[in-house]
């Protein structure tokens, strides 16, 4: 499942918005109810950033996606991951993939996307995912964490389920004008400050390759490592440390 933003902004009354830009007209966050996900897996490959069918846009992605993931191979556990084609892009750069969905036909298409390759999938919570003594390299997260009750307690259950090391690559936003929804920026870093040992925010909405066209809203990745050593970890109010700073020439974390 992934809350991302469409084409038409239309907002969609006789139910939950599935992404963010629909649910202008209100606050509501979208369904727990998988039979909702269900509902939507058909069709959630036709917005351009879900089904990356346009090569100019999938191209923008894979790009992204390289600089953004450690050298290959690394394990990546991608969280609402919809019908896989991020963890996709991610197979193809020589990662090993583990997607997990609460819909089993977003799953069974991701299955299907992913066939042969080294790769994964799970139905399950995103929040909770069921990926039980697993640890992995990297947590990639698009357009999820917004839509999750109690997010700083989602993250902590992430980042538990990294290596000392891993990383947390999360795709938010901010969307909307008159009622926005969404994570600003500056709120997730915030969020993290506590968990990461070095944080890194790239602004992505003037890049209208990934989107299919021109947004006028915020869309950002944070990428947040994790310390290597639970000895790195410093007071999380010290507004001192250096190690979660955000590099001042806004170099990102190497990998």
């Amino acid at each position: 499942m992934s809350a991302d933003a469409p084409a038409d902004p239309a907002p969609q009354p006789a139910a939950p918005p599935a992404n963010p830009r629909a649910g202008q007209g209100g606050s509501a966050l979208p369904t727990a109810d998988a039979a909702y996900w269900e509902a939507a897996a058909a069709s959630f490959d036709d917005e351009p950033d879900h089904g990356l069918r346009d090569p100019a846009v999938r191209a923008a992605w894979a790009a992204r996606l390289r600089s953004w993931l450690p050298s290959p191979p690394a394990a990546v556990l991608d969280l609402g991951c919809g019908t896989g084609s991020l963890a996709l892009l991610a197979a193809e750069q020589g990662h090993r993939v583990t997607g997990v969905d609460r819909s089993p036909g977003m799953i069974g298409r991701a299955r299907g996307k992913l066939a042969g390759r080294d790769a994964a999938f799970l139905v399950g919570d995103a929040a909770e995912p069921p990926v039980g003594e697993q640890r992995f390299d990297v947590v990639l997260v698009r357009h999820v964490l917004w839509a999750l009750p109690d997010p700083a307690a989602v993250l902590r259950r992430w980042a538990a389920l990294l290596h000392p090391g891993g990383r947390l690559v999360l795709v938010e936003g901010r969307w909307g004008e008159a009622d926005p929804i969404g994570i600003p920026s500056g709120e997730l870093t915030a969020l993290i400050r506590p968990l990461a040992a070095r944080t890194y925010v790239e602004q992505l909405a003037h890049d209208s390759v990934l989107w299919g066209g021109e947004v006028h809203d915020e869309r950002y990745v944070l990428i947040a490592e994790l310390p290597r050593r639970h000895t790195e970890a410093v007071d999380a109010h010290d507004p001192s440390a250096p190690s979660r700073a955000v590099a001042p020439d806004g170099t990102r974390p190497g990998g």
